[in-house]
């Protein structure tokens, strides 16, 4: 079986970062943006989406976390399109429910192509200690139009805002080591028209 994996470096004058992934890991990784919460979160979609994933990431936190976050999420999204290559022999659908605690999430996964974001959630207010919960969107938005998934990510209930994003996260996870896992019975992709 071909190797799934992908190492990929974007530079700009608001952030410098490097991303190693395959997509057939084990849930190992080492992840250092400088946003502690952030960090978090990524570690929970490796875990839980048995991603081996590496993330170093340089930004300028003195403006913001955003450039950071979003930056992060483009590259994470253009380096799972470039692991999966071709993506002959991949499940490419998947829907998952994750709780955690009274929070409980959806997320729904096409890796089709086509690049499509609906992100629905109803924090009680703006942070999760320093971090903005509005970037939770951006990221989600940048993941999905940089790997060109189709993703649906909903926060069905809860009413504490870390409980509620580590679901969406957990759940992001989850999805997408279940759309990409690879099915005997797929002849090339799965799709009439023959491509992804």
């Amino acid at each position: 079986m071909e190797k799934r994996q992908s190492s990929l470096k974007r530079t700009t004058a608001e952030t410098d970062i490097h991303i190693n992934i395959d997509i057939d890991g084990k849930g190992k990784n080492c992840i250092r943006t400088g946003i502690g919460f952030f960090d978090h979160m990524l570690q929970q979609i490796a875990k839980h989406g048995f991603l081996d994933l590496n993330i170093e990431a340089k930004g300028d936190l003195e403006v913001d976390f955003h450039h950071t976050v979003e930056d992060v999420g483009i590259l994470l999204g253009q380096s799972i399109q470039q692991a999966l290559g071709d993506k002959k022999g991949i499940t490419r659908y998947a829907t998952v429910f994750t709780p955690m605690d009274e929070a409980l999430s959806m997320v729904a996964i096409d890796i089709s192509g086509r690049p499509y974001l609906h992100y629905e959630a109803d924090f009680a207010g703006e942070m999760v200690g320093s971090f903005e919960v509005q970037l939770v969107e951006e990221f989600f938005r940048a993941v999905a139009f940089n790997s060109g998934m189709t993703l649906h990510v909903r926060n069905l209930y809860g009413r504490n805002n870390h409980h509620m994003i580590e679901s969406m996260f957990k759940a992001f996870g989850r999805a997408l080591d279940a759309a990409t896992r690879l099915d005997p019975r797929i002849e090339g992709v799965m799709s009439t028209k023959g491509q992804l």
